[in-house]
């Protein structure tokens, strides 16, 4: 699949109040066009011109990437820690033989895969724009013969949005946080173990679910070792530890689970 066709996938997949923060993409090849088109001297002053506009362009890009990201990554840094205590409170009534009420125990599952596919979808947020950044660059030095690619990729590396290390912790640490509050309460409940997975996939929202579930899919794509893979392209991607999640996705897959 071209970019420009996966990139619109990711877009419509992702949340609503998400959409307008991906890359400008087709803005950036109409620039690469109008560049590599004026590359005879008359032209070379409307070349210039479009050459500073689509260098503007790729630093406002940036730009707006990290300061979504960072609004974001603060934003789930608050909402794990205060689902961290709401996990502990409800293996500690477990244990005491008090637990929530039925609609609570479901309240407190369903922010937690919630927020555990917010976290999967920024992170695919930042693989996508990433991915999108090193091939219109690519796609620019092979039309120009600049070699702008390199010293700007290096830049990126350094981005807050590319630093992505945290959020990935935070994956992990949601993923366990949600196995302890399932066995939590399956235990109490006495329900068989294959339940848990349908359970979590009730809990969540379905919208929320069914995304993380394709990012999971297209990250799992731009980190393979495919044709294109290269020095400039993101590392192989671990799978999800949590059997909750691998379980949900079969049962996504399968079709929709009522809630």
């Amino acid at each position: 699949m071209k970019f420009g066709k996966r990139l619109k996938k990711q877009v419509e997949e992702s949340l609503p109040e998400w959409r307008d923060k991906f890359l400008a993409y087709k803005r950036l090849k109409r620039l690469v066009r109008l560049v590599s088109a004026s590359g005879s001297s008359p032209r070379r002053h409307r070349g210039s011109a479009a050459e500073a506009a689509f260098l503007r362009l790729l630093d406002a890009e940036v730009d707006r990437f990290n300061a979504f990201f960072l609004e974001r990554e603060e934003d789930f840094v608050i909402r794990h820690r205060e689902l961290k205590e709401m996990a502990k409170k409800v293996a500690e009534d477990a244990l005491r033989r008090r637990p929530l009420s039925a609609a609570e125990t479901r309240s407190v599952r369903k922010e937690i895969v919630d927020l555990h596919g917010e976290m999967v979808l920024l992170l695919n947020y930042s693989a996508i724009n990433y991915t999108g950044l090193a091939k219109i660059l690519k796609k620019y030095d092979k039309r120009t013969g600049r070699l702008l690619r390199l010293p700007f990729i290096e830049k990126v590396l350094g981005q807050p949005f590319f630093a992505t290390e945290l959020i990935s912790r935070l994956v992990r640490e949601c993923e366990a946080t949600m196995e302890a509050v399932f066995e939590a309460s399956r235990g109490h409940a006495g329900a068989s173990a294959g339940t848990a997975p349908v359970a979590a996939v009730a809990a969540a929202d379905q919208g929320i679910f069914r995304n993380t579930v394709a990012a999971l899919v297209t990250m799992g794509e731009l980190r393979s070792g495919s044709s294109t893979y290269g020095h400039f392209s993101l590392p192989p991607m671990a799978p999800p530890e949590s059997d909750l999640l691998r379980c949900g996705c079969v049962q996504v897959a399968a079709g929709p689970v009522s809630i």
